[in-house]
């Protein structure tokens, strides 16, 4: 039998997660984003679009991870993070 991928080892998860947690990183993701946006349009301004192409690549990762916690909690708008 082959080897599993990452996410199918169950023994890398322990699931001890919890909902604040998930929620504390989401509000951190979410700042995190903010700061790349300000950043963008700041450098934008200066026109330094080496820092502009860091912050919109930053900022556009960013929607994804934010996207994903809020599937985990259930944002009831998100109906599958990868779509």
């Amino acid at each position: 039998m082959g080897l599993l991928s990452d996410h199918q080892e169950t023994d890398s998860f322990s699931y001890e997660r919890t909902w604040e947690e998930i929620e504390t990183m989401l509000d951190a993701a979410e700042r995190v984003q903010n700061k790349w946006i300000m950043t963008y349009f700041q450098s934008k301004e200066e026109g330094d679009k080496v820092q502009m192409r860091e912050a919109a690549r930053n900022k556009k990762a960013l929607e994804g991870v934010i996207k994903t916690l809020r599937w985990c909690l259930g944002d009831k708008k998100i109906k599958h993070p990868l779509k």
